[in-house]
């Protein structure tokens, strides 16, 4: 799954879901001038293309590979006749749609009422969350275009966190140096959406739920 890849494009018919594994895909809302940005992200926790199992078929959203990686594609057709069969596999992926629906809400209420700086904070947490290292390949434009907002409030906003200490960054590549100082500067969406993703999929009652 390369850097960039479009998986698919709003309004058209899914074929596949997958499931990526070390890559991270961002939906994207994409306005009719072109304006876009990101409402949610899935990673190793998830599946992207909730809207086949859903009944939909189709989503608004575009699909793109926001770090590239690997991940494992199954024909949609299967993972309907899977999830119909009212099994395992229909209770986790209904938890794991309530979970992303979390995710997207909150993001809402974060680019509404929260300043630039936290959501960049918030962003890099969940992108962390997602990869088994510190350090991420990514522009200050490119994490302009998914939050929706200008280049130069990313521009300001890694300098508060570099000056603090918290981050470093250089030629598209932000190293995290603090992770706990980074949390205590990100607003609550972030403990909200990991709270809400650990209840419904990782603890032990969701296992034993799953396996009855």
């Amino acid at each position: 799954m390369p850097l960039g890849e479009v998986l698919y494009e709003s309004g058209g018919q899914l074929q596949h879901v997958y499931f990526p594994t070390t890559a991270i895909v961002s939906l994207h809302y994409v306005m009719e001038n072109g304006a876009s940005a990101e409402v949610a992200g899935v990673g190793n926790e998830g599946v992207l293309g909730i809207s086949l199992f859903m009944g939909g078929n189709s989503t608004p959203c575009r699909a793109t590979v926001q770090t590239g990686g690997y991940g494992y594609r199954l024909k949609g057709q299967l993972m309907i006749e899977e999830f119909n069969c009212s099994g395992p596999m229909m209770r986790l992926m209904l938890r794991y749609t309530q979970a992303l629906i979390t995710q997207i809400s909150q993001t809402a209420v974060c680019n509404r009422h929260h300043s630039i700086e936290q959501q960049l904070c918030r962003w890099l947490l969940l992108t962390l969350d997602r990869l088994p290292t510190y350090e991420l390949t990514m522009t200050q434009e490119l994490i302009a275009c998914m939050l929706g907002v200008r280049r130069e409030g990313i521009t300001e906003a890694a300098g508060n966190l570099q000056r603090a200490g918290l981050i470093s960054y250089r030629r598209g590549h932000i190293t995290v140096l603090d992770r706990l100082g980074l949390e205590s500067r990100s607003c609550e969406c972030y403990n909200v959406v990991k709270k809400e993703f650990h209840r419904l999929l990782c603890d032990a009652e969701t296992a034993k739920n799953l396996s009855n």
